[in-house]
């Protein structure tokens, strides 16, 4: 049954985080993202967010050109073209190079849609089939070790199943080294974000002593074949992050040895028809995947939650509560966290439901498309 659009509107979005997000690449103290909304004939709406940053850090897509290209590009598609199932929205787009963010931004609103049209929770429209998922958290650079050490006391003691640390240069093994001397039982994990160089493969190999599930995306944000050198002089796992973005890089970097794990964050690759794709090939392959989280809203998270349902999701990912960034979220309920499980919702699409007084409140400007 084809899908028939009424109108899409997007929303740019500015919310304030609790506490300052910082990486080796930059600190956020707000989060500037885009909403979308897909309405059909019938007044349904399924809901999509865009996890592209206010500034070109991460990768090559910002809010502003996530916005250009949905608009002059991507939504004009969508109107002139037949869609009966979300799957056929990443051919659709395919002839468009790169801007994956804004491609899953649309994308993730048209499965929630299709799922709400279908009367099934969008865990099980992919395929998912967990009822809860693990998960674990992430934390930024901190001030001070002592401030770390604090911080992951408290997420353990809260229950999530996995800690993961930012390091960078100046700040990596002697942290590495606290954290597991203080609590040497949990899943702990580095994430370096690009910070280093295979210059640096003797100090990274300082780490394998820490006993940690993964080493995440140490070297340039482009390499594939690097991290292969790099992984033979390591004995903990590689994970790719941001050197992934389809399937055809991750069988490349499998078929390099490059990696061990791969991160899949559903805007990175284009949406999630390719995260399936790509989380299905790694079954095949014995390399564990897990979901990364881009600090999303309501929405973005609600969309993590679905997609880590699916098998080939063996590790704990980065879904925290909403509480842990926001002290409102757009959504109803908000995601919670218990013991390190979210209880995936069973209502159809997202199963949770945008509010839009609290949309409209952090609503900077908005525009809607009609075919």
């Amino acid at each position: 049954m084809t899908m028939q659009l009424h109108s899409i509107t997007l929303r740019a979005m500015r919310m304030k985080m609790k506490s300052p997000f910082t990486t080796s690449f930059g600190t956020e103290w707000d989060r500037h993202f885009i909403l979308v909304e897909i309405r059909d004939k019938d007044g349904r709406s399924g809901w999509g967010e865009s996890v592209a940053m206010k500034e070109p850090l991460y990768n090559e897509e910002t809010v502003a050109t996530n916005w250009h290209m949905m608009k002059d590009f991507l939504i004009p598609l969508l109107f002139k073209n037949t869609v009966e199932h979300p799957d056929q929205v990443s051919q659709l787009f395919s002839h468009i190079r790169r801007n994956n963010m804004a491609k899953a931004a649309l994308e993730g609103a048209m499965w929630d849609l299709f799922a709400k049209q279908q009367e099934l929770p969008l865990s099980r429209a992919l395929g998912g089939q967990r009822t809860a998922i693990e998960v674990g958290i992430s934390l930024g650079i901190q001030d001070s070790v002592e401030k770390l050490l604090d911080l992951v006391a408290k997420y353990v003691e809260e229950g999530y199943r996995r800690i993961k640390i930012k390091i960078k240069p100046g700040w990596d093994v002697a942290v590495v080294e606290a954290v597991r001397r203080q609590f040497p039982d949990i899943l702990l994990m580095a994430d370096a974000n690009s910070a280093y160089t295979l210059a640096d493969s003797d100090h990274l190999a300082r780490l394998d002593q820490y006993n940690l599930m993964m080493i995440e995306q140490p070297l340039s944000h482009d390499d594939i074949i690097d991290h292969s050198k790099l992984q033979k002089k390591l004995q903990t796992p590689i994970c790719l992050d941001e050197s992934i973005h389809s399937l055809e890089d991750a069988r490349k970097a499998v078929e390099l040895g490059s990696c061990r794990i791969i991160n899949i964050k559903v805007g990175r690759v284009g949406g999630l028809t390719e995260s399936k794709r790509i989380q299905a090939y790694c079954l095949s392959q014995g390399i564990g995947v897990w979901c990364g989280g881009m600090l999303e809203a309501g929405v973005g998270r609600a969309h993590n939650v679905a997609v880590t349902t699916l098998p080939g999701f063996t590790l704990p990912g980065d879904t925290a509560a909403s509480s842990r960034y926001w002290e409102q979220d757009i959504i109803e309920p908000e995601v919670t966290v218990d013991k390190g499980l979210i209880q995936v919702p069973s209502a159809p699409g997202i199963g949770y439901c945008p509010v839009r007084r609290i949309i409209d409140e952090y609503t900077l400007y908005t525009e809607t498309f009609r075919p």
